[in-house]
């Protein structure tokens, strides 16, 4: 395991970004394109009892229209395999959910044709909200360890909230779109997604092909942030509607259809209680969780996946569930189930901490996890305490007092100081690297992955200059294409973590092959004169890496499209990821606006491979954390069904003026077991506990606590 740090290293795609020449989904022009169109459902639940398109077909330059007759029935469900995203059907789910896809030479053409359509609906009684009657609450199995409600019971000082998340929308900058083509009995689709292979492995299943006959090309996604870790429900409308029209066919789909289509972050509710003994320490936790879910989703209320850990409580009771209503399915978004949990978590253990006059930094520093208490594996690194301190030195907590409303600046403003913990597990997953270098100069490596901002690219680049001494310059990267390379679902912080150990596999392969050349040539210079020399055209090596724990079966699912993850729980360790934020806040006196001035947030995510993309995500998580606790929450009309703010003039996010100075550092020390660079994940952890962090210094600046997201104005009034 190497021990020193990684060097600085631009974004090697920073230049062709900044200059518009990085081709995203949507930028690929096919010679013949159509221009589709979703035409989103009215009703919130039913049936279509009558769709003509006569309307649509009569606007110049509409082709054709498709309906739920233009598909084949849903696919018979495969056991341990989610369902693929259903087409278009005459059964209504939610408000919005597409209902026809028109297709014309332009894309004026298939907008007008869409508004021309109007079907006629049977409406159902449909359940909006959670609390709406009707609504079925379906119970989870719970996370427990140790006997909490026993030690609960003799706790010495208790704190029992409620606390609430709302529903949240990703909103990336590129919209959802496919470009599909069918050609000689191939379907080639272009799609910004963080899942090809899985995109691939459904839409072969929803249109009856073999999957060889389909590939995915997502060279570049534009943001994801979990939206695009999914199956997209227009996916294989658009895949069709090539395959019947002969010729290529775009869908770039409108914001306010992706707020109803794509998928979100449920509104939970939390019930964190947190019991101390007598010597002052945590002594057990009961949270109890729900959130909002559509009636055939599967997005899992895993809310205690990281809480029970952060501390190593050993007392530790959790339950969670589900409550089904009548939206569309809810899903992964950056951090899904610790940022709303550690907002809790940290909320409730911020309040203990002033129950007991304990400063906020030194009681959390008094919890060091060595143990994850739920599976009773060692922590393999827990450098959580690294993290406050050294937060806490760059902060000047040591200037902080106790006394909520005790800071002030001249004019009345009030000043508050928050503290917050994070944590995330530290997964990885099977992948395939395939390597070549020529003696040209050029170097191509093939690796399953997706770069949708996080530095992936950078991140090889920085390995292979390191290890073999390619011309940077030359460097080609293969990823995101199920045409080169087996793509798995690039989500949960294991990108890196996956990758780096696949790339180092191959430049080892790559060295030992360079050993085999001819006497004398194999030292001679670097590693493209040394081909030259050997008078080789070229070398090409294929590897593969699991995970701690797997096994050639992650291969295999990974080569059919198959989850191939693994962790935070291996076979003899769990891992996690952690943080640590300290906030500023200043709150005006008489309009009570919260401002943000400054945030320093400190991780440990083991060995920091690409330090500039890794400060970049840590400041995007804590920009998209300010955003959740201060200002975003997607609002249901709960007569009609579907969200009333699916805009962003109406969805309120973060813009430059909301963010002030945020100063981010590295624990950057390896962890020892997850892998072989010992790098762990951090694109999820750097938004974790954020939001709590913002709460806790809102009490500090007011002495009013706010247990529930987002925190406004009329909540400090």
């Amino acid at each position: 395991m190497p021990t020193s740090p990684f060097p600085e290293r631009e974004r090697v795609d920073a230049r062709d970004k900044v200059l518009g020449a990085t081709k995203y989904a949507a930028d690929i022009a096919l010679p013949g394109t159509l221009f589709a169109m979703t035409v989103p459902a009215t009703i919130a639940k039913g049936r279509i009892a009558s769709l003509s398109a006569a309307a649509a077909m009569a606007v110049p330059g509409v082709i054709r229209v498709l309906t739920a007759d233009d598909f084949p029935p849903a696919p018979a469900p495969e056991k341990g395999s989610p369902p693929p995203p259903p087409t278009i059907t005459t059964e209504i789910a939610y408000r919005g959910q597409p209902v026809a896809l028109v297709v014309a030479g332009t894309l004026e053409a298939a907008i007008e044709g869409a508004e021309a359509i109007r079907p006629t609906y049977v409406g159902d009684a449909f359940v909006p909200l959670v609390d709406s009657p009707g609504a079925v609450r379906e119970p989870s199995e719970p996370v427990r360890a140790g006997d909490a409600p026993r030690v609960l019971a003799g706790s010495h000082t208790t704190v029992d909230r409620h606390y609430v998340s709302p529903a949240q929308h990703h909103n990336p900058i590129e919209m959802l779109s496919t470009t599909a083509e069918w050609r000689d009995g191939q379907l080639i689709i272009y799609e910004g997604t963080q899942s090809a292979g899985p995109v691939r492995a459904a839409v072969a299943r929803t249109l009856r092909l073999d999957p060889a006959a389909v590939e995915v090309k997502s060279a570049y996604v534009g943001g994801a942030f979990g939206q695009k870790g999914a199956v997209q429900r227009q996916t294989a409308i658009v895949a069709r509607a090539a395959m019947l029209t002969g010729r290529p066919v775009k869908l770039v789909m409108p914001r306010g259809q992706i707020f109803h289509n794509a998928t979100f972050r449920p509104l939970s509710r939390h019930h964190v209680t947190v019991g101390a003994g007598a010597d002052g320490r945590i002594a057990a936790i009961r949270y109890d969780a729900d959130h909002q879910q559509s009636r055939k989703g599967q997005f899992p209320p895993s809310y205690h996946e990281s809480a029970p850990q952060t501390y190593g409580v050993a007392d530790y009771d959790g339950t969670t569930a589900n409550v089904r209503l009548d939206t569309q399915d809810p899903g992964y978004m950056r951090a899904p189930h610790p940022h709303p949990s550690h907002f809790a978590l940290e909320s409730a253990i911020d309040e203990l901490a002033y129950r007991l006059d304990r400063d906020p930094v030194a009681f959390r520093l008094a919890h060091h996890a060595t143990v994850d208490p739920i599976t009773g594996h060692p922590l393999s690194s827990c450098f959580l305490n690294d993290c406050l301190t050294e937060g806490a030195r760059r902060f000047g907590w040591d200037r902080r007092t106790m006394a909520p409303g005790s800071m002030t600046l001249t004019d009345g403003t009030l000043i508050g100081w928050g503290v917050a913990s994070g944590a995330y597990p530290a997964n990885m997953t099977a992948a395939i690297a395939t390597l070549r270098i020529g003696a040209d100069g050029s170097t191509r490596i093939a690796v399953t992955g997706h770069e949708f901002g996080q530095g992936i690219r950078t991140v090889i680049t920085q390995l292979l200059v390191r290890d073999l001494g390619v011309d940077p310059a030359r460097l080609e990267i293969a990823i995101g294409d199920t045409s080169v390379a087996p793509q798995h679902t690039t989500a949960g912080s294991w990108g890196t973590a996956s990758l780096v150990p696949v790339v180092e596999k191959a430049a080892a392969a790559m060295r030992a092959r360079l050993a085999e050349l001819p006497a004398g040539h194999a030292a001679a210079g670097g590693v493209h004169r040394q081909l030259a020399a050997a008078r080789r055209p070229f070398l090409q090596v294929e590897v593969s890496n699991v995970g701690p724990g797997q096994d050639e079966t992650a291969l295999d699912q990974l080569r059919a499209g198959g989850s191939a993850k693994i962790g935070p729980e291996y076979p003899s360790f769990s891992t996690f990821s952690y943080i640590a934020h300290f906030v500023e806040v200043r709150v005006e006196p008489r309009t009570r606006r919260i401002r943000v001035p400054r945030v320093v947030s400190i991780a440990d995510c083991g060995r920091v491979v690409s330090p500039r993309t890794a400060a970049s995500q840590v400041r995007g998580g804590v920009t998209m954390a300010l955003g959740a606790a201060l200002r975003e929450a997607t609002e249901v009309d709960p007569r009609y069904g579907g969200w009333l703010n699916d805009d962003l003039a109406d969805y309120v996010v973060s813009v430059n003026a909301d963010i002030g100075d945020i100063d981010v550092g590295f624990v950057d020390r390896p962890d020892p077991l997850l892998n072989a660079i010992g790098a762990k994940g951090l694109g999820e952890v750097s938004m974790v506990g954020t939001a709590g962090a913002v709460a806790n210094a809102v009490f500090h600046a007011t002495g009013r606590r706010v247990r529930k997201m987002p925190i406004r104005i009329d909540d400090l009034i």
